[in-house]
């Protein structure tokens, strides 16, 4: 995998689901939901099964191949 993607969040937390669709990682909370519930999403290296996640600036996501670490504003 490459280095991770800083993505900037306007707050100092933001919901897994949503940050998957604001790093352009997935393209619907629909499509969140399932990839979420597969397993195949994973934070900080551990798969994450909650969609709800609370993501804090350094947290690094990982999906197909790709990953994107918080940076808060």
């Amino acid at each position: 995998m490459s280095n991770p993607v800083d993505v900037r969040i306007g707050d100092e937390v933001i919901r897994l689901g949503q940050f998957l669709k604001l790093a352009n990682l997935i393209d619907s909370g629909a499509e969140a939901k399932e990839v979420i519930a597969e397993g195949l999403v994973r934070v900080n290296d551990e798969v994450e099964l909650r969609r709800g996640r609370q993501l804090y600036g350094g947290d690094v996501v990982a999906f197909a191949g790709h990953e994107a670490r918080v940076a808060s504003s």
